[in-house]
């Protein structure tokens, strides 16, 4: 079953430049193990949360607004898509993730449409 590991990170912390948790090699290493095991199908990393635009056309002119887009806020970071037999597989691999120690990691199931 396929799953996305979606790496969240807080919009506070992101703006005050907080420096505590994992050093980035421990991001490296764990990106190494998690490829190495072969099950990743995909991913991503995004910059910051104050980088993005949201657009919104639901009102009869489009409305186009800078990040970030909520104080104190969830953001997402990036996301590994992996391939694994279950969810307890999928959370030990977001255990293992040194992005669990800064924020969370929610793990959600892809549809398959």
């Amino acid at each position: 079953m396929k799953y996305a590991l979606l790496l969240m990170g807080n919009v506070a912390d992101a703006e005050c430049g907080a420096d505590e948790g994992p050093d980035p090699s421990e991001f490296m290493a764990f990106d190494e193990e998690i490829n190495a095991a072969g099950i990743v199908v995909g991913g991503f990393s995004l910059e910051g949360p104050d980088t993005g635009v949201r657009v919104s056309t639901g009102s009869a002119e489009t409305v186009i607004t800078s990040g970030p887009f909520a104080e104190g806020g969830d953001f997402v970071g990036g996301s590994y898509i992996i391939n694994v037999a279950g969810i307890d597989e999928a959370i030990a691999w977001a255990e293992k993730s040194p992005a669990s120690t800064l924020g969370h990691i929610e793990i959600r199931p892809l549809a398959d449409y």
